[in-house]
């Protein structure tokens, strides 16, 4: 099943996210060769796909899981809780419906 991962970052967490990036991005490269990842991306501060220094508020990823355990503990251990980038990460099954 598809779950939907809803991250909030903490003020300001722009240069934690880059010190963080490289594994976060790695990580979301894994589910992407395992054929379970949708879609990833940071939500911008801004109403631009690059915010500058203003950064961004948070992300949201929609991959497959086997259960929502598995979507929760596989979002626990993102790398950018570690960095302390995010405030909040909210985990929620999700039925695409389009694209068919």
């Amino acid at each position: 099943m598809l779950y939907a991962i809803i991250s909030e970052d903490v003020a300001n967490s722009l240069d934690r996210r880059m010190s963080a990036r490289p594994a976060h991005i790695a990580r979301l490269q894994d589910l992407q060769n395992a054929g379970k990842l949708v879609l990833a991306g940071p939500h911008p501060a801004h109403d631009t796909e690059n915010p500058g220094a203003a950064g961004f508020t948070g992300s949201l990823i929609v991959a497959e899981f086997d259960n929502l355990a598995a979507a929760s503990q596989w979002a626990d251990a993102d790398p950018y809780i570690d960095a302390g980038v995010y405030a909040k990460v909210t985990v929620k099954p999700f039925k695409k419906v389009f694209p068919q």
